[in-house]
């Protein structure tokens, strides 16, 4: 399996939805509705309930929105890899490792705000990673920004990233304070229009402080999940030795590109210690670089029979997870 998205094929992307439907079908044999959590931002709920169709939700509709949403992340953050030149030759690793990344843990599989917010934040990631070339930078910069402002409607705690955004441009381009103040006016246009809406219409409820509290999270809740935890611990520490032996081959932008990987992957770790209810779920977030990460060791590692053993013994804990967690 892990030779075929090796190669940079264009039938590798049926083969990858084929992929992550396997992966993700005790989801849909046996689906489970995810209610919004406390905290939860206001734009996430008002989806939430878009799809309940005056609150009679079905689970199943939630997870197919799901799944397409992973398998679009996958394909944009495969590509993002592949653009940047992050691994030394373009493959459908990284989009197959998130597919599986994000199935390993029976809390991260459903229709969540983390989950929505990643699909802006891979774009966001994106976006920074070229801002060094880019012809209309303060367009780019605004519209980073208003994304930024989108992600913390969704999920408030998320703002934590916005360092991520300005260490970016710090990064990927010299200082200047306009380009600064138009990325950070981007960030509060969804809350003046959002303050604006509550002014005229004298809804007050809609200005309440945002839910932001120290919490500790949850890190495990059972057998096997730690398993699946030391899996993805130990991916990580090998995946990172491969990266760090092979940066000096990369080029300067490549190198850039990867600091600022490692950098989402800290806010990301930070961001569960930041929520009013601790859940497992906010770990979720973790799993865009995780899968960078993961894909370097399926294609450094030179060892056919450790990439086969590693792959198919995450497979094998997602296929239990579902077997045990979802259909009982």
């Amino acid at each position: 399996m892990v030779s075929i998205f090796k190669a940079n094929a264009p039938q590798n992307n049926f083969l990858l939805l084929a992929y992550g439907l396997i992966l993700k079908l005790p989801t849909f044999l046996h689906p489970v509705l995810s209610l919004p959590k406390e905290g939860d931002g206001i734009l996430y709920k008002g989806l939430f309930n878009l799809l309940s169709f005056g609150g009679n939700g079905i689970p199943l509709l939630y997870n197919i929105v799901a799944f397409l949403l992973l398998y679009f992340q996958a394909i944009v953050l495969n590509k993002l890899v592949n653009n940047q030149r992050l691994l030394p030759k373009p493959t459908y690793l990284t989009g197959m490792s998130f597919l599986l990344v994000t199935s390993i843990f029976p809390s991260w599989i459903g229709f969540s705000a983390p989950l929505l917010v990643i699909t802006l934040l891979i774009w966001l990631l994106s976006r920074i990673c070229s801002l060094y070339n880019n012809q209309e930078v303060k367009k780019t910069l605004f519209n980073i920004g208003l994304s930024m402002g989108l992600c913390t409607l969704l999920y408030f705690p998320s703002v934590i990233f916005s360092l991520l955004l300005l260490s970016g441009l710090a990064i990927t381009r010299t200082f200047k304070l306009p380009e600064w103040i138009i990325m950070i006016v981007g960030m509060l246009t969804p809350y003046y229009f959002l303050w604006s809406y509550g002014y005229i219409t004298g809804n007050s409820q809609i200005l309440h402080n945002p839910p932001f509290a120290l919490s500790k999270p949850v890190v495990s809740q059972s057998t096997l999940e730690n398993i699946a935890l030391m899996l993805v611990l130990f991916s990580f520490f090998v995946g990172l030795y491969y990266i760090q032996s092979n940066m000096r081959r990369l080029l300067a932008q490549s190198r850039k590109t990867w600091s600022i990987l490692y950098l989402f992957l800290l806010i990301s770790l930070v961001l569960p210690f930041l929520n009013a209810q601790p859940d497992f779920l906010y770990w979720q977030l973790t799993a865009v670089p995780l899968s960078a990460i993961l894909a370097a060791v399926f294609l450094y590692s030179e060892s056919k029979w450790f990439v086969t053993l590693l792959h198919w013994s995450m497979v094998i804990v997602v296929g239990i997870e579902g077997y045990f967690y979802l259909a009982h």
